[in-house]
């Protein structure tokens, strides 16, 4: 028997905003100054870094916990399973359900709890509990079911990551066009012959780092409204990110025992193209080789960042053939890796 991902599926909210809908912002400096240059400028150099051209909104009569539910919904479809027989369910987001104008996140209920409810799921056995780990929190999510599995507590879990950062952005901070909303989720469960985990990485770097991802004021200091934003310091962040994500998807795979030339694809955090580009080029580096061609999906250019829903929807949407030119095959050894508020980091290698 081994311990396997038997089935996934994602939400894609259906409001698309493209760039093009930030040219009439005022964007501003931290200290409340304006941003020198025509939007358009600041826009093209913003997907020049970052690869995005267009995000996705949910609408407003769905919050995190509904998209988290649809995700969930599908993934317990593909499995073939009955949603009775859930051990766990555990739900990775960052800021829980904030609706449309509101100041505050809601988790109470916990949103796993909410979409146990919304599941319609009578045994009261299935545990259902939520996470807070950043972004990596989908991947956190999954190492502890798989956790819980090997040591005899469950047999089957359901891991979903969802965030409607849409919601917690500042429109005149330009960082406000890298968020986006959307799902995620993963039915990881003992089976037979479908799949294997071979080994993780998890670190909390909170000393200097701790504070790189916030919640702040917002940059238009006339605003008196006591409300606050997700915020970030990007360089410090991007200079963490390639410093410390190789060096941790590096020592994951070494302690597997497979060799580099056997990882197909990896499903690194949606968080800026060129960011994602450098730590994939630093971890093949550490080998003293070049990244194969293909070997990294992307979907931030059409999705944006998503937060904890960016690397389940990538998985499900490769796994399902649903992303050109790329695919997965059983026994093939993928790799996971994310980074994220707190700061942690972790990676996970799997073969299908």
């Amino acid at each position: 028997m081994s311990i396997a991902i038997t089935g996934t599926g994602s939400f894609r909210p259906s409001i698309i905003i493209e760039n093009s809908n930030f040219e009439k912002n005022t964007f501003l400096n931290t200290d409340g100054s304006i941003i020198e240059g025509p939007n358009e400028v600041i826009i093209e150099k913003f997907k020049s870094i970052t690869g995005i051209e267009q995000r996705r909104y949910a609408k407003n009569e769905l919050n995190t916990s509904d998209l988290g539910h649809l995700a969930a919904a599908k993934a317990i479809e593909n499995a073939g399973i009955d949603k009775e027989t859930l051990d766990y369910i555990i739900f990775a987001h960052n800021f829980g359900d904030v609706s449309p104008g509101k100041i505050q996140g809601d988790t109470l209920p916990s949103l796993a709890t909410r979409v146990k409810h919304k599941l319609d799921i009578k045994n009261p056995k299935c545990i259902a509990y939520d996470m807070l780990f950043g972004c990596p929190g989908w991947i956190e999510g999954v190492i502890q079911a798989n956790a819980f599995i090997k040591a005899g507590m469950a047999k089957r879990c359901l891991v979903i990551g969802a965030d409607t950062l849409s919601r917690v952005v500042d429109e005149y901070d330009r960082d406000t066009m890298l968020y986006s909303d959307g799902a995620g989720a993963a039915i990881i469960e003992e089976t037979e012959g479908k799949g294997q985990f071979l080994n993780h990485e998890t670190a909390t770097y909170a000393n200097d780092e701790a504070f790189y991802l916030f919640f702040g004021e917002s940059y238009n200091k006339d605003i008196k409204e006591d409300r606050r934003y997700i915020k970030m310091y990007g360089r410090k962040i991007y200079e963490f990110a390639i410093s410390h994500v190789p060096q941790a998807m590096k020592e994951c795979l070494d302690k597997t025992g497979r060799d580099i030339s056997e990882v197909k694809k990896i499903f690194i955090h949606q968080a800026n193209e060129k960011m994602d580009e450098a730590i994939v080029k630093r971890f093949y580096r550490q080998y003293k080789l070049k990244p194969p061609t293909g070997i990294m999906p992307m979907t931030i250019g059409r999705l944006g960042n998503s937060s904890v829903a960016t690397i389940p929807t990538l998985y499900d949407k490769v796994r399902k053939g649903n992303i050109e030119g790329h695919s997965i095959e059983k026994g093939d050894v993928v790799l996971f890796a994310s980074v994220g508020a707190g700061m942690n980091i972790n990676a996970m290698v799997y073969e299908v």
